[in-house]
């Protein structure tokens, strides 16, 4: 498989697996683990789960995401929990961070789930991020090692973007990324491969590719 697909499919993992809704908490927030409809519940209070309805706790479970950090980190097949069609991925690493309005690490709307774009009733307008950086090596056929790094930034489109065909535009025209999942856009992809000749940037949206600008 091509590494920029992997790295994409790496994406999903964070849809699936903790199941949720969102946006940020102030800084000064007092948080309530009372677990009460309208408190706001977090990872410490022991009442979260994720979708497949294990209790989430703080720092890094076994497969290597850290839901409190918004982080994952481990190997590729590790964050679809060693599914067996991956198995051929297996000692390729996996970095991903998002923020909260992606996945957050509190429930405020009483579901005892992590929260999913709060506030909004999709991602659309929301401001979520999500980063994957993915590594690894593979035989060059010829005695050597190959190693790859990918590493790609997607955003949630803006509330008053536009889709055209497979790509989302800024209110004024302006090109912000390829469409993935329907709600999101691919902002800007670096791929080093020098076994087959990539370096350094593959793609880099025309629209700006801080987070800020889609907050």
């Amino acid at each position: 498989m091509n590494k920029t697909s992997w790295g994409v499919l790496a994406l999903v993992c964070t849809l699936v697996l903790a199941g949720c809704d969102t946006s940020g908490i102030a800084a000064n927030e007092e948080l309530d683990t009372a677990g009460k409809k309208g408190a706001v519940t977090t990872i410490q209070s022991g009442l979260l789960v994720g979708s497949d309805g294990v209790v989430l706790t703080t720092g890094y479970d076994q497969w290597g995401y850290n839901y409190q950090a918004r982080m994952f980190n481990g190997t590729y097949c590790d964050a679809y929990r060693n599914a067996a069609w991956c198995q051929p991925y297996l000692e390729d690493n996996l970095l991903m961070k998002w923020n909260d309005a992606w996945l957050s690490n509190v429930d405020r709307d009483g579901d005892f789930k992590l929260d999913r774009h709060y506030g909004f009733p999709s991602y659309i307008g929301s401001g979520a991020w999500l980063t994957n950086h993915m590594s690894g090596e593979y035989d060059d056929g010829a005695g050597g090692v190959c190693k790859w790094n990918y590493f790609v930034k997607i955003v949630a489109a803006p509330a008053n973007a536009v889709k055209t065909g497979g790509t989302w535009f800024t209110a004024s025209g302006v090109e912000i990324g390829p469409v993935i999942w329907g709600e999101f856009a691919i902002i800007q992809e670096v791929s080093n491969d020098p076994c087959t000749g990539q370096h350094g940037q593959t793609y880099n949206a025309p629209a700006p590719t801080g987070f800020g600008f889609y907050n």
